[in-house]
């Protein structure tokens, strides 16, 4: 990729970054905001399906939803992208999951420095607006329906996709939740590393800023107050099962977490 969004070993948003005009005209609804990211959507969607969503436009498209989100009042604090210039050819990446926001804006952190894509649910690759966008990226898709065999995929296609130089972001969690539940978070991606011989990166994220929607998932309110936190830490071999270096994940997310308490 030819565009570099974050040029520092880390990036905060600036104090004084200007609201939005709109949206501050709309006395801090989240309707600026919406229209803006469905506009962004459905704009990557038409793309997706003339075959012209490569890796730069879905990097491109993940910048606009980021400077979006901080044009309507988002605080972005990101750590650790030194760690990119540490990782020994493609990773797996393994973080929490607590809203959408993580998946729209991983790609303009991650894609400048390598190919990347993501361990998804089949729902996402159906679904008729995000669908084509997803389908795109070529993610590993599961079910979440039979474990044994959701396992078998992501061994298989991931392996595969790890020998063509292609980093897989997992999110061990059932689902998006604000709460980290450790004895819920499975070694799915470190077993992934494991087997295909590649270091592990731990994600920290907190990203309550954007809610999990109570009739929409995907469009739930948006919190001025609370700031987004992500770190990236640096990559790590897998010795063994990989139970140690999951536990190392798991304190990883838990002490960011922690420390980012409001």
């Amino acid at each position: 990729m030819k565009k570099d969004f974050f040029t520092k070993d880390s990036y905060d948003t600036e104090k004084n970054t200007r609201r939005l005009f709109l949206d501050r005209l709309m006395l801090n609804t989240r309707l600026y905001f919406m229209c803006k990211y469905v506009n962004i959507v459905l704009k990557s969607r038409r793309a997706a399906l003339r075959g012209q969503y490569d890796t730069e436009a879905w990097a491109l498209s993940s910048y606009d939803i980021f400077k979006l989100i901080e044009g309507c009042g988002g605080r972005f604090h990101i750590t650790g992208l030194e760690n990119f210039q540490k990782c020994k050819g493609p990773v797996v990446f393994v973080s929490n999951h607590m809203s959408i926001l993580e998946t729209f804006v991983f790609p303009c952190i991650i894609a400048p420095f390598m190919n990347v894509t993501f361990v998804v649910k089949d729902s996402l690759v159906k679904h008729p607006i995000f669908g084509p966008i997803m389908r795109s990226r070529n993610p590993i898709v599961v079910s979440r329906e039979n474990s044994r065999a959701d396992f078998q995929t992501v061994m298989k296609k991931g392996q595969e996709l790890l020998a063509n130089g292609v980093s897989i972001v997992v999110f061990p969690q059932k689902t998006r939740t604000v709460e980290f539940v450790p004895q819920e978070f499975n070694t799915l991606g470190v077993k992934l590393a494991n087997n295909a011989k590649v270091q592990v990166v731990p994600i920290a994220i907190k990203t309550d800023f954007w809610e999990i929607g109570k009739y929409l998932k995907d469009l739930g309110p948006i919190r001025r107050s609370k700031p987004i936190h992500m770190a990236f830490g640096e990559p790590v071999a897998i010795n063994g099962s990989g139970k140690e270096e999951n536990k190392t994940i798991i304190k990883f997310i838990s002490s960011h977490l922690e420390k980012w308490h409001d």
